[in-house]
């Protein structure tokens, strides 16, 4: 076991890797099953896998690695249960401290963000993957291909497919 600054062994590296890659896992992961608290607990498991075999993991294939075991941690988690994605805090509110909107304007936003949010948990996981990936964490079709295993062309019909099925049920987005 090498512990010099370029291996994932070295406790500042692997502290920098987890610094800058934990809260995209945890998003990738809560994205792909649906629930926040499993996402965390996987983060967190993925990382002590990684640490556990640091010396075994070189550093430029570490984020495929842990990509890899959050991704088989949580099909493990949920291979007996039906995965209902619960679309909570994605959609940021506006602050409401000065609200110079009528109250059928405000009423008529609540309906549309729920029939938003209905929407999306419904579309099938893959397309809720990308889209909410693209969307909310602002990735790249190329970064989702490279952390889905996919090529780009795959995403961008995943994108597209999720795009007609939420225009169909709620309109132009």
């Amino acid at each position: 076991m090498l512990d010099n600054k370029n291996s994932i062994c070295n406790e500042n590296a692997f502290d920098r890797f987890f610094k800058d890659h934990s809260k995209s896992l945890r998003n990738y992961i809560y994205y792909k099953f649906g629930d926040m608290d499993q996402a965390e607990d996987i983060v967190q498991d993925t990382f002590i896998k990684l640490w556990n075999n640091c010396s075994k993991v070189p550093i430029d294939k570490a984020k495929s690695y842990v990509y890899t075991i959050a991704t088989n941690l949580g099909i493990s988690n949920t291979r007996h249960q039906k995965v209902k994605f619960k679309y909570k805090d994605y959609i940021v509110q506006r602050k409401t401290d000065i609200n110079h909107e009528s109250p059928e304007f405000v009423i008529l936003e609540k309906e549309y963000m729920e029939k938003l949010k209905t929407a999306i948990a419904d579309l099938p996981e893959r397309q809720r993957e990308v889209f909410l990936l693209s969307r909310i964490d602002k990735k790249t079709y190329k970064e989702i291909a490279e952390l889905s295993n996919v090529s780009v062309k795959a995403i961008e019909k995943l994108m597209h497919k999720a795009l007609l099925t939420l225009r169909k049920k709620i309109g132009n987005i």
